[in-house]
This record gives C-alpha cells, sequence and structure tokens, in this order.
C-alpha cells in the first residue's frame, strides 16, 4: 500500500466507450487501474474516496492545443489540470519549435510569439522530437502527443521562401518527417494559410503524408481556407487523405464566415460523402464562437515571403503598405481565408509594450474611429510597433453551425488554446467545463455519456493508444473525478483566466494533479511516443 493507490468508492463510472454510466469500485495501483467493479467493503486498498455522489470518467484528451511551451514553462498549467486535461495533442497548425535547428528556431519564436510567448528562463535545448518529448518527461501538468508541423519541415529544407518544391526538396521533408516519426509523432499537421506551408502545392502534401502512412498515423490540416473557398479546401484534404491513404483528422472543423451560417449539413454531407468512400474521417472543434490567431497572420502571403526579418523591413515602405491595405480592405487576403477583413471583429487580444495596453479588449475598428485613423492603417502600425508580437481574438461564429458539427458522430474536442497574451481566447480554461455543463448538461445536446465518449474514447482511438482513454483494467490511471451538477466554465474573454469548477480528482499516471479541487504541486505527465494502432473497440455514440 503507498500513497499512490487509491480506491475511489461508489462513483458513477462513465468508461468512455458511450456505454451508460454505471455505479462501480475504481482501484488504482502503481499508475494503473488495478479493479474495476463492485469491491467487497473492507477490501479497499490505499487512500478511500467516497465519490458516490460523483462521476468517475477517462482523462480528457485535448486534440487541438498550442501548449507547445507552456507544458515546459508552467508546471501548475491550470488552464488544463482544473478542467480535466489528462494530455494535449501539441504541434499543431503545421507550426511549432522541432525538429529545427538554430535559424529555424530563431524564425518560429518571432513568428509565434503571439501564439505561445516564450520560454523565458528556460533552456531551449531541444531540436527535435525526441528531445523535446524528453523535456516534457522531466515533469509536466498532462500528457503530451505530437505532431510533426509540415510548416516548420519545410523552413528547414526551403525557409520561408514562396515557389512549389521540387522532386529533391520533398525527398528531404521526407526524411525529415519520417525521423520525427520514428521519435513518437502521432502524424503531420498543416497549416494552410499560415506561411511557409500556404506556399505548397496539393503533390508536396499527398507525398509526405505517404510517410505519415508508413507509421499509422494520421493527417491533421488547418486546411487552405475557412473563408469563401472552404468546401474546395476541404476536398483538397479529402484528396490528400486519399492518395495518400492516411486519415484525416480536420482542426477547429467550423463554418464562421458569413455566407456558411446555418449551412453546417453542407459540409457534414461533404465528409458523409467521403466516409462512403472508405476514407477515414474524423475532426475536432471548440464550443465557442469566436476565433484567435497572433495579429500579423492576416497580412498577404507575398508579403511574408522571406521570414520576419524581410517582413519586418518590406512592410514599413509606403508602397507596400498600400498594396496591404488595397489587399486587406479591397481585393482579399491570402493571410485572411481570401477575404477583406471585418474590423469590427478583431479584437487585441495580447501587447507586449506598455504603450499599447490600452488597446486590449478593443475591436481595431473602434480604435481606428478614436484615432481618425483608417483601420487597415492603424493594424499595420500596431503590427510593427508590437514587432510581431501581439495577438487577437476574431468574432463573427455561428451558433447553430457550431451545434450541428458537435453533434456529429466523427467529432472529439479540442481547445485550440492559447495560453499567452492580457486576454486570450477564454477557450484555453473553459472548453472542456464549456461542452460539458453548457452543451450537454444544461442543453441536453447530446447525453454525458456521448459527451465524456467525445472527449476520451474517440480522440484515443484516432491516436491510436493502446492504454488509455477509456476505464478498463490494465489502462493507466489517466482519470477524472467530477460533480456534473456544479461543472462550469468560469473563463470569460474579459476575464479569460478563472479556472473552471466542478472538478474534484484527476489522476495523470495514477498520480493526483488536482485534489479535492486544488492543484498538487506533482508533474506526473509524461512525453507519450506514437505505437503500433490498436483497435480499442468501444462505440461512437450521438
Amino acid at each position: 500500500m503507498t500513497s499512490n493507490t487509491f480506491t475511489i468508492r461508489g462513483a458513477t463510472v462513465i468508461d468512455g466507450s458511450g456505454s451508460v454510466g454505471v455505479k462501480k469500485d475504481v482501484v488504482i495501483v502503481e499508475g494503473n487501474i488495478a479493479e474495476v467493479g463492485k469491491l467487497i467493503k473492507g477490501n479497499e486498498r490505499g487512500k478511500i474516496i467516497d465519490a458516490s455522489d460523483l462521476t468517475l470518467t477517462p482523462g480528457f484528451i485535448d486534440m487541438h492545443s498550442h501548449s507547445d511551451l507552456g507544458v515546459i514553462a508552467d508546471k501548475a498549467h491550470l488552464s488544463k489540470v482544473t478542467q480535466g486535461v489528462t494530455l494535449e495533442v501539441v504541434g499543431q497548425d503545421g507550426l511549432s519549435y522541432v525538429p529545427s535547428n538554430e535559424k529555424v528556431q530563431a524564425e518560429l519564436r518571432a513568428q509565434l510569439y503571439g501564439w505561445n510567448g516564450t520560454l523565458n528562463d528556460h533552456d531551449w535545448n531541444f531540436n527535435s522530437v525526441s528531445q523535446y518529448l524528453g523535456e516534457v518527461d522531466k515533469g509536466s501538468a498532462v500528457n503530451v502527443a505530437y505532431l510533426m508541423p509540415h510548416g516548420t519541415i519545410r523552413m528547414l529544407v526551403r525557409g520561408m521562401n514562396e515557389g512549389i518544391s521540387s522532386a529533391e526538396d520533398i525527398e528531404k521533408m521526407q526524411e525529415i518527417l519520417r525521423t520525427g516519426m520514428q521519435e513518437g509523432a502521432f502524424g503531420m499537421s498543416a497549416g494552410l494559410t499560415y506561411v511557409p506551408a500556404m506556399y505548397s502545392d496539393t503533390h508536396e502534401l499527398i507525398e509526405l503524408c505517404k510517410v505519415v502512412r508508413e507509421f499509422g498515423g494520421y493527417y491533421a490540416p488547418h486546411h487552405r481556407s475557412y473563408g469563401a473557398k472552404i468546401f474546395e479546401s476541404i476536398a483538397e484534404c479529402i484528396q490528400i487523405s486519399k492518395e495518400s491513404a492516411v486519415p484525416l483528422h480536420l482542426t477547429h472543423c467550423h463554418l464562421s464566415a458569413p455566407i456558411y451560417h446555418g449551412r453546417a449539413n453542407e459540409l457534414l454531407k461533404l465528409l458523409d460523402d467521403a466516409s462512403g468512400q472508405g476514407i477515414d474521417i474524423s475532426l475536432d472543434t471548440y464550443p465557442y464562437l469566436a476565433g484567435s490567431s497572433y495579429l500579423h497572420m492576416m497580412l498577404p502571403s507575398w508579403v511574408q515571403a522571406g521570414g520576419i526579418d524581410q517582413l519586418r523591413i518590406r512592410l514599413r515602405e509606403p508602397e507596400v503598405q498600400k498594396k496591404v491595405i488595397d489587399a486587406l480592405d479591397h481585393i482579399g487576403s491570402d493571410g485572411n481565408q481570401g477575404g477583406v477583413v471585418n474590423w469590427d471583429n478583431i479584437v487585441i487580444a495580447g501587447v507586449e509594450k506598455a504603450e499599447n495596453k490600452k488597446y486590449v479588449g478593443i475591436a481595431i475598428s473602434k480604435l481606428a474611429l478614436s484615432q481618425n485613423k483608417l483601420a487597415s492603417q492603424l493594424y499595420i502600425d500596431l503590427v510593427l510597433s508590437e514587432d510581431f508580437k501581439a495577438s487577437m481574438v476574431v468574432f463573427g461564429g455561428n451558433e447553430e453551425n457550431v451545434r450541428t458539427i458537435m453533434k456529429d458522430s466523427r467529432h472529439t474536442v479540442g481547445s485550440d488554446g492559447i495560453l499567452h497574451g492580457d486576454r486570450p481566447h477564454p477557450r484555453a480554461y473553459g472548453t472542456f467545463a464549456r461542452f460539458l455543463g453548457h452543451y450537454s448538461r444544461d442543453e441536453q445536446m447530446f447525453p454525458l455519456e456521448g459527451a465524456v465518449n467525445r472527449m476520451t474514447g474517440r480522440p484515443a482511438m484516432r491516436l491510436g493508444l493502446q492504454d488509455r482513454g477509456f476505464i478498463r483494467e490494465g489502462y493507466r490511471a489517466d482519470l477524472v473525478l467530477f460533480d456534473n451538477e456544479s461543472i462550469a466554465d468560469r473563463s470569460t474573454f474579459e476575464s479569460p483566466r478563472l479556472p473552471a469548477s466542478g472538478f474534484e480528482y484527476v489522476w495523470i499516471n495514477g498520480i493526483p494533479t488536482l485534489e479535492k479541487g486544488e492543484r498538487t504541486n506533482l508533474v506526473p505527465g509524461k512525453g507519450i511516443r506514437k505505437t503500433a494502432l490498436t483497435n480499442l473497440g468501444g462505440k461512437n455514440v450521438k
């Protein structure tokens, strides 16, 4: 008997498969689920927890996370621990810090500052997937899985240059990708509205996904347009999946552009047709209408070519600014899904300079009006003033579409949570609690078992995990114990860092990171490496 042996007595156990919850006892021993069933009173082991009024589920899996640096720099990591997350999938949107070399990592630190900030005093002593996961192994609040980022791979071979990759370029990228997959990556992500990935063609992505197939991984694209050409963009994703024979996982799969409001069924019909052809498709969403990213992403790709250093010089030229303003306001920018920008929807989320703090939480259109400036000019001025370190929240989603997509049987949950900034999007602290409390319990969109399945069993099956995502004897003890009646997301756009409520215990590898609602000082999270795919059983439910 040790301090890390627990008997959870009388909980309503929802095992992650979609099956109806049943009152059971669960015993944790040495990091594993040792027993699941009704124990004879007196046979309890270790610490006994009376859970007769609580619900026990597998730990939640965040299928789309931007905690790449957060899991290393922030050992408390309250954003995820306090809402039951035990595993985050990072390396998203085709941009992360490994694999890299000194030059590429410097470029990434500058480009992604608005997402992730920096590590401050922590050593940047990782350039490979193996080294990064090794850094996580030193102690993390959550387990971490990694996707190979296509844009980063492209940087290593072609830099930030425009143009189609040659056969030789693609071969070099394939070898880099192959090494990362061998070191434990679960697949490849792409960010096709971000530079440099937006310069790539379909052929490049197909050839890279063929390497992903060798390792049983999946393809997770942020596709080329979430605006006017979204259906064409998803069709390209389906083509890539079909021709490479790799499963497709559509990240932050939303229809937010005004022309698509109320049309989510058309998107799902496109996916149904592809599934009918044998293509393996899943998706994730976050339960909010607004999105978020770094502020300078909306700039046209041609002005971002060559990287931050060239952009820093080029964007100060008056003639370049005129062309950029024309793209942002009249022609459309590929950095903004090919459309013109609605400045009413762009709200400043984070800045670095003290003199710009007064802009946080205010729409660019309102700021421009108060300064008697053109909104696009104010935007350029602020991007330059902040040296590309600012972030934004983008409003304008559609509730009907959000609900329709969440009900789909392929749906999983991903926060897309950005932790950096003065007022980051509340999804980082609230996604899983909002999904459970607001949409499942209060709105009764689906039963609790279906909600849990979307956050546990389904994502575990997509990842091919062999020992997580379900409550079964012999599985790793990644578990969450909560009071379903009091689950609530408390984070807001005004106060985005308020932890969720209703969660009592969270265990990772059998060790509590949350105990009686309070964060412990333990960091049992590890880097999770890809292994052979296993059919875990279970079912997806409505």
